[in-house]
């Protein structure tokens, strides 16, 4: 079969399109003819060698390695203990995360059938690839985490704070990957969804709910919001911090990307700060496919590239200002 691998870290020109033997499938896993392959933020970090981490943290790389968590395809083999996916299913999930083993970048991979869901039947295959790690990052912060593991970045077991009606949630990032599907699920349950964004992104982000849009090129959250319940900051970075001042006493901040805060500050504020590693879950995954199914979510697809393009749409993630999710098409 053909996949994506790399030999060393580096740039999106170490992707090369190579033939590789099609995987065997071992105890409790699936063989998917994939068709789409989402991609996410793990993916260049792991291609650039962890260096987004502390060096202290960094794990042990052993190349050569095919990249990819995120997948959406066709059952073509089962182990004999699998129940549930029979030939011939029609399948999406996030594989072995966290980890570096989900290997999607490529024609075949051998799923563990626990990372795996039915896809939603309203939805094609591209749409269902890219939607995986950033539907579950935003389920496991907003509505499940569905485990008991504390967060690697702060020690502490997150807990999803309940989404009321008549909640005010301001999402920033909130076009991008984890973002619109955040906005979306507290639509869901019943909140005002302020979204912070590029103003392009605006007609979409109406689309998908929002109740009101900053643009963040002419107007600070800061200077315009106040007495927000939660906010979820999927952008992070040292800027994070300005955010504090929209919350109200109680509130909640959500980082999906490394950002650190003066524990005093956040004291003095009354404002917990919480956050997650995503983690596979095939059977939220199961749950997430029946609000696709029944209007409640969409994906939005940014841009697609064949796999043989990988590097090209690595290189399209680094320009950022992601609407949505960038996509690798393996079967048309």
């Amino acid at each position: 079969m053909k996949a994506i691998r790399f030999h060393e870290a580096g740039g999106p020109e170490v992707l090369q399109y190579e033939e590789v033997p099609v995987p065997e499938i071992g105890p409790g896993e699936v063989l998917v003819r994939v068709h789409a392959v989402g991609v996410n933020p793990p993916d260049w970090y792991l291609r650039e060698g962890m260096k987004v981490m502390p060096a202290e943290m960094r794990p042990a790389l052993e190349f050569p390695l095919i990249p990819g968590t995120d997948m959406s395809g066709v059952v073509e083999a089962v182990a004999p203990d699998v129940s549930g996916f029979t030939v011939g299913d029609e399948v999406f999930g996030m594989l072995r995360f966290p980890g570096f083993e989900g290997r999607t970048y490529a024609e075949y991979v051998a799923a563990p059938a626990s990372d795996l869901a039915h896809k939603p039947a309203v939805i094609d295959h591209v749409q269902a690839a890219g939607a995986p790690m950033a539907v579950l990052t935003a389920w496991q912060y907003l509505i499940d985490l569905g485990h008991d593991v504390p967060s690697p970045f702060t020690g502490q077991v997150h807990q999803p704070v309940p989404i009321t009606p008549g909640m005010t949630v301001l999402v920033n990032g909130a076009a991008g990957g984890v973002g619109h599907f955040a906005l979306q699920l507290a639509k869901w349950k019943g909140a005002h969804v302020i979204a912070v964004a590029s103003g392009r992104h605006e007609q979409f982000l109406h689309k998908l709910g929002a109740d009101e849009i900053i643009d963040y090129t002419t107007t600070q959250a800061a200077d315009v919001v106040s007495g927000v319940d939660l906010v979820i900051d999927t952008v992070g970075g040292p800027d994070s911090r300005r955010f504090l001042t929209v919350l109200k006493r109680g509130g909640t901040m959500l980082p999906v990307f490394f950002a650190q805060y003066d524990p005093k500050e956040t004291a003095r504020l009354g404002i917990t700060v919480s956050n997650i590693q995503v983690r596979s879950n095939g059977p939220q995954l199961a749950e997430i496919a029946r609000l696709f199914d029944e209007g409640k979510l969409q994906v939005g697809v940014d841009s697609t590239y064949s796999l043989s393009e990988a590097g090209s749409a690595h290189a399209r993630a680094a320009q950022g200002h992601i609407q949505g999710k960038i996509v690798l098409t393996v079967v048309s």
